[in-house]
């Protein structure tokens, strides 16, 4: 994948989650950083799969949730609200697909005032403040896909900074213990495994 802030990597996200989806039969949450982004996924990923497709802001997020568990197969594209405090259990929901690393938009005023005080006091407000917060947002993401003990998935993550950058060690060290891949096959393998197990 290149890196997620070139023009190309919307249309690779876009090819990689189709490769997924169709190794997860949907069953699948694409969650996504930005409005923008969401769309734009939908638009090529929707018309390419033969799964159902939900996108936020056509309905109530609570029909949305209505809608994703009593559809077969179906897939929801879905931004920041989606990232917590929704419960799906079982194998409705096997796979949650991240396009990129949630990290708070820079422009944003209260997150400009956190990260000047900070560099003003002589921190690095992108270690300091910026990581630490996008981690959290990451586990709460990440937290869609394991609501009880029996569930089992994939967590796909789009960008490639997790492994290119030195803090990406910080977003997979707070992960749970889990196989770790870049290869289809062992998505592959996770859904013709039967019985309970680690993700």
């Amino acid at each position: 994948m290149p890196d997620p802030r070139t023009p190309e990597f919307t249309q690779m996200a876009a090819t990689e989650i189709i490769k997924i989806i169709q190794v997860t039969r949907g069953h699948a949450f694409v969650l996504c950083t930005s409005n923008s982004s969401m769309t734009a996924l939908f638009e090529m990923v929707s018309s390419r799969i033969g799964y159902p497709c939900f996108l936020q802001g056509t309905m109530s997020k609570t029909g949305l949730l209505e809608q994703f568990r009593s559809t077969p197969n179906a897939v929801l594209f879905a931004t920041s609200s989606f990232w917590q405090g929704v419960d799906v259990r079982g194998d409705q929901l096997s796979c949650v697909i991240i396009d990129k690393l949630p990290f708070a938009v820079p422009t944003d005023p209260l997150v400009q005032a956190r990260s000047k005080f900070i560099d003003d006091n002589g921190g690095k407000s992108f270690f300091d403040y910026s990581v630490p917060q996008a981690v959290i947002s990451l586990k709460q993401g990440i937290g869609r896909l394991i609501r009880s003990r029996t569930d089992r998935g994939v967590i796909a993550i789009m960008d490639p900074r997790l492994r290119t950058k030195s803090y990406g060690r910080d977003f997979l060290n707070s992960l749970p213990r889990m196989k770790i891949t870049a290869d289809l096959n062992d998505v592959a393998e996770i859904f013709t495994q039967s019985g309970d197990g680690e993700i």
